[in-house]
């Protein structure tokens, strides 16, 4: 990372309280005096976690860019153009998480800013967050959400009643209890101790509307909903990291029923700790359910009166709440079952246990085993006996609780369920969950909504029931919504995101809580989340309209990493040209500070993923700052683990060896890419130190094991939590080559000659010690006992060829496997997986096989309608536990392979030196007639190719135009069996 620059004159301030409080959504503002007009000027500004600034009411920044805390980042943004003569406003909204993500680790809360002018008669002007700043939580954000996902922070629920957003602007102040900010401390105090400025340009805002109302009902919601988070009640200290954890223990409850009524109680999310209830001494598994996982119902009789609900959670938990809800004709309440309790603002729900719990770290350095770990619930299959924990008798007495009054002999093990972890309500669980549905046709006049212009769309009303809408913004996008409308005072606009439908089926995000509550005022009112979300289908719920509801639009702001769209593809296959322009799109959703898996469900930057996508990006948009930022965030996880985490800055301290390795090989190709000696001078020291620690991990037979989260692909390929996986040991040796040509580049190459050494070693021992002479084939792993694995996999194989392992006739065996896979070897079951693949193919020359694979998987996306590419492949039982489901995520970046092959190969356009200097195109055409595009070059510029195939004569020519920038030496080679015709065009 760069060095601090600055020279702060502002203070770290916060509301005085110790900082990093749950879900708090904290007002900031200075009003002051700017004796002139600026000339210019500009704010530098970070927060713990996230800010959006304002100047004068408008809005002109989000932040800060992800960062280990260590090396917190600032943005900075010029604001000169929004400054006037007199009084001016800055305000700040700070989002506090009070806990840790996959995206930031618990900090403390606070801000940190200063503005810094040249007037336009000259002189300057500056001022900077101190004690003269007002401070206020905001009024309107209700701070009982659910965590939108383990990965994210919270759901968003705003009432634009209680706060209208005038405390932005000069002279209103909105609704909110101001008071004077308090100081925390001059900028390197903890737990910020470095200042470091954000090396990557703002991210792009683009207003995008929706295309077409795709439905319209008439909808009744169930009675009630909330959602509990579980995991914080049992490990309140589970705050402070985002390890998976496990747990045993209860919820109860007491539904107090006007009259006997039958009622229907709904579990809704992916809570899978979640093992069934009890409803007055009757017990109801979730496998005697009804509904297909993760929904289930019970259909139940409710007595008048008390009755006594306990909820079982016993299991591991990364951080989904519980959503669920009760439905009933008969007017009920939730009381607490603990005489006294659940009055005054608390919670109704009690806490009983947690009679065990468990927190699992994902690298062999740091866990340590347990005996819970033999036990159902905790990774075992033994089913809870007394031996399980201390306190199982207590535990297993709660099962035969009938009342409340069964709870008295175990006062020492319930404790009041803190309410702050109970949702207001669950906008998810009543978006999925109705009472009743009616579809109604669609008026034009409500396809309004859909039209940048000022005619508003009337929402229909209907007696005795709400309005659902479902818009289609046409393609998946990625950034924050926005919506304008005139709405009586009260109406509840519920929104949901989620990114699947086809003939009438939603894929609802269950481990994704996708939702916007909105309650608005009387009047004419806008609003623009400050949340980022991914999503192709919103749905809109409108309730509690007294009036109509008037919209004048509703837009996704596309936020992304700036880029041009400089690479092209188009060829004589229209399939293959929609197969690149989806990955094109994925690789650009998926572009935000830095790359991430997707834009839904996670929004995680996963270090192994984005050596991928960074080789796509390279030959659709060209971007290098991103790829540098991404490499340079990875060695701060050193101080989680020496072996370097999966995915950073995260509080899951998580390691998968391969992602790793595929670092280093990005390193180096970066490096290779861009020509950028002092990057690899830099990172050379940081691959040299893990790499190193996972060289004591070698065995006494020359070979890595490694404890701990062993991945390479989605499919059923053997790679066991302990022992020695082959793809693992074959993408190391890779990784040790990658490194002892990084060291040649960083001006030490002597230093890695061990490197390179060790990778020869480590080949050898792998073809000694894992391929089998009796299957001709590459085994996928020794496991711990000792026993080597009878699983064989085109996984395996391909990896072992692409990393040079393999010669002579073991070499010619894999060959023909990739050529021919059998049909009894595991199939490939991720796009990601197929990167490699085709990597493979290309060494083999096999440029057909690659256009027929891409053809049948990536087609089967664009047959479902697909715009973007998807996380996985629909082949496995494994993958799709519904079977409309086709996949988790439908926009993953990891997939995008066909953006970088369809331009290396098809255009055949490749670099021969380091930095682009020189460039061979030698197109690979298959079976195509025709293709033309571009590929952008590193340094400025691109390299335009059109090719086509032509019969003249007899003969067959291939006629190649290239248009290449001066200075750029290029190599034109036409396929074998041609004549060629090729030109070189400068300019």
């Amino acid at each position: 990372m760069k060095q601090e620059q600055r020279k702060w004159r502002a203070e770290w301030i916060g509301d005085g309280g110790e900082g990093g409080a749950r879900n708090e959504w904290r007002c900031y503002r200075r009003e002051f005096e700017l004796p002139e007009a600026a000339a210019a000027a500009e704010i530098a500004i970070t927060a713990d976690a996230r800010y959006v600034l304002f100047v004068n009411g408008t809005l002109c920044g989000r932040g800060p860019v992800r960062s280990w805390p260590a090396e917190q980042s600032y943005n900075t943004h010029s604001v000169g153009h929004l400054l006037r003569k007199g009084t001016n406003t800055i305000a700040v909204l700070v989002i506090s998480y009070g806990l840790s993500t996959f995206q930031y680790i618990l900090g403390r809360g606070g801000l940190l800013a200063e503005l810094e002018a040249s007037l336009a008669g000259g002189g300057s002007f500056a001022i900077g967050t101190d004690a003269s700043w007002e401070t206020a939580q905001h009024a309107g954000y209700d701070r009982r959400t659910p965590r939108m996902s383990c990965q994210l922070g919270f759901s968003e629920s705003v009432d634009a009643r209680l706060s209208d957003g005038g405390w932005t602007t000069t002279g209103g102040t909105g609704a909110e209890q101001w008071k004077p900010a308090r100081t925390i401390g001059r900028p390197g105090c903890d737990p910020w101790p470095k200042l470091v400025p954000s090396d990557i340009p703002s991210l792009t805002e683009e207003p995008v509307w929706p295309v077409r109302v795709e439905s319209l009902k008439r909808v009744r919601p169930v009675s009630w909903t909330t959602a509990l988070d579980i995991r914080n009640a049992m490990l309140p200290d589970s705050v402070g990291h985002a390890n998976p954890v496990a747990f045993a223990g209860y919820v109860a409850f007491v539904v107090r029923a006007s009259e006997a009524a039958d009622a229907t109680f709904g579990f809704l999310g992916g809570f899978g700790a979640f093992r069934g209830f009890g409803l007055n001494g009757q017990r109801f598994k979730t496998s005697e359910m009804e509904g297909q996982l993760p929904e289930r119902y019970a259909r139940i009789r409710l007595r008048q009166g008390d009755n006594f609900v306990w909820l079982e959670t016993l299991g591991s938990e990364h951080g989904m709440g519980l959503h669920f809800g009760i439905d009933c004709d008969v007017p009920f309440e939730i009381v607490s079952p603990i005489a006294g309790a659940g009055v005054d603002g608390e919670s109704p729900f009690a806490l009983i246990g947690p009679f065990a719990t468990r927190t699992y770290v994902d690298y062999q350095e740091q866990e340590q085993s347990s005996p819970l770990d033999d036990y159902k619930g905790f990774g075992g299959n033994k089913e809870l006996d007394a031996g399980a924990f201390e306190g199982f008798d207590a535990y297993a007495r709660v099962r035969d609780a009938a009342s409340a009054d069964d709870l008295r002999s175990l006062e020492d093990w319930i404790r009041p369920f803190p309410l702050e972890l109970v949702a207001t309500d669950s906008v998810f669980g009543k978006s999925v969950w109705k009472r009743s549905e009616e579809s109604r046709p669609v008026p034009m006049e409500l396809q309004a909504v859909c039209m940048a212009g000022p005619l508003p769309a009337t929402v229909p009303a209907y007696p005795d029931g709400d309005t659902e809408f479902v818009l289609d913004f046409g393609k998946e996008w990625s950034g924050y919504i926005r919506f304008e409308l005139d709405a009586p005072e009260g109406a509840m606009l519920d929104f949901y995101g989620y990114e699947y439908m086809r003939d009438g089926w939603r894929q609802d995000t269950y481990i994704l809580d996708n939702t916007l509550r909105y309650a608005s005022k009387e009047g004419w009112q806008k609003y623009e989340s400050p949340v980022r979300r991914g999503l192709r289908y919103l749905m809109v719920t409108v309730r509690n309209a007294s009036r109509p509801v008037r919209l004048i639009g509703v837009q996704i702001v596309q936020s992304n990493f700036p880029v041009a769209e400089i690479g092209r593809f188009h060829s004589s296959d229209p399939l293959l040209n929609d197969i690149w322009e989806i990955s094109k799109h994925t690789t650009r959703l998926c572009m935000e500070d830095t790359f991430v898996d997707c834009p839904a469900y996670e929004q995680t930057f996963w270090v192994g993923d984005s050596r991928n996508e960074a080789l796509v990006n390279y030959y659709v948009f060209g971007a290098s700052d991103i790829v540098k930022r991404c490499l340079e965030l990875v060695p701060g996880s050193s101080v989680q683990t020496p072996l370097f985490a999966d995915q950073v800055p995260s509080g899951w301290s998580s390691v998968i060896p391969n992602w790793t390795f595929f670092w280093a090989n990005a390193c180096l190709e970066y490096a290779e890419h861009t020509g950028d000696r002092e990057f690899a001078r830099r990172i050379w020291p940081q691959v040299r130190f893990t790499l190193e620690h996972y060289l004591r991990k070698i065995d006494e037979r020359g070979l890595l094991r490694h404890r701990g989260w062993n991945l390479l692909d989605w499919a059923p390929i053997d790679q066991p939590r302990d022992g020695i996986v082959t793809h693992q040991n074959a993408v190391f040796v890779g990784a040790l080559r990658s490194a002892a040509k990084l060291a040649k580049l960083a001006g030490e190459a002597d230093r890695g000659i061990p490197f390179a050494e060790a990778s020869e070693t480590l080949a050898q021992a792998i073809n000694a010690f894992l391929w089998s002479e009796e299957r001709q084939a590459y085994l996928d792993c020794i496991h711990a006992d000792g026993r080597s694995s009878d699983i064989f996999s085109i996984q395996t194989q391909a990896v072992v060829y692409l990393n040079g392992i393999a010669e002579g006739t073991r070499k010619e065996r894999l060959a023909a496997y990739l050529v021919e896979p059998p049909r009894e070897f595991v199939q490939i079951g991720s796009p990601f997986m197929a990167f490699f693949y085709y990597e493979a193919l290309a060494a083999l020359g096999r440029y057909d096989i690659m256009l027929d694979d891409m053809r049948k998987h990536f087609g089967q996306m664009i047959e479902y309608e697909a715009t973007t590419c998807w996380e996985m492949y629909p082949n496995f039982v494994e993958n799709r536990p519904n079977p409309n489901m086709l996949t988790r995520s439908h926009c993953h970046a990891w997939s995008a392979a066909p953006g970088y092959f369809l331009g290396a190969c098809v255009l055949g356009v490749r670099k021969e030196t380091d930095g682009w200097s020189r460039v061979r195109v030698a197109p690979q055409p298959g079976d195509l007639k025709w293709a033309r595009g571009a590929v952008p070059l590193p340094s400025g510029g691109r390299i335009d190719v059109a090719w086509r195939m032509e019969d003249e004569a007899g003969s067959r020519v291939f006629r190649l135009d290239v248009r290449a920038p001066e200075g750029v030496e290029v190599d034109l080679v036409a396929p074998d069996g041609y004549e060629p015709r090729m030109r070189l065009i400068r300019g």
